[in-house]
């Protein structure tokens, strides 16, 4: 994982924070993050992707997190619900994301930036949507594990 894209998606927590909270238009975030130089060591292009593309797909990704989530999407601290948002963008709509990446990524920033158990509670809902929404993906990685501890055995 590149140190660049790490911090596209830190930078993208932030962003996803301030929209939440201001609705201000994606364009005007991702213009003030650069402006003020916090992409100067980001892959801007993924910057500019997860957080334009979440915007014009929140719904679509609440839905898809929805059922696998404790309570209301409204209800989940903004940091969290912002790291939720971010994974779960990524697993729906960037199939070029290895799906294991995804959850590493935002497990790390959700200590980061998150109370002592989100990660846990990251881990567990992006966890799920993976499962659906990268299913074939999922069964290859459990295959590949399964024989890994059959020629350990044997």
């Amino acid at each position: 994982m590149s140190k660049e894209r790490s911090r596209s998606r830190r930078a993208a927590v932030q962003a996803l924070y301030q929209w939440s909270i201001s609705a201000q238009p994606a364009p005007e975030i991702v213009s003030q993050f650069r402006e003020e130089g916090i992409l100067e060591r980001a892959d801007g292009e993924l910057f500019e992707k997860i957080v334009g593309g979440l915007i014009d797909e929140a719904i679509a990704v609440d839905q898809a997190l929805s059922p696998h989530l404790s309570r209301e999407i409204d209800q989940v601290d903004p940091v969290e619900k912002a790291l939720l948002r971010l994974g779960g963008y990524e697993l729906l709509y960037m199939p070029e994301v290895p799906y294991r990446v995804v959850l590493n990524e935002y497990i790390n920033l959700s200590k980061t930036f998150g109370s002592a158990k989100s990660h846990q509670f990251i881990n567990a809902a992006l966890d799920k949507v993976a499962r659906e929404a990268r299913a074939v993906e999922f069964a290859a990685h459990e295959q590949q594990k399964q024989q890994k501890q059959q020629k350990k055995r044997g």
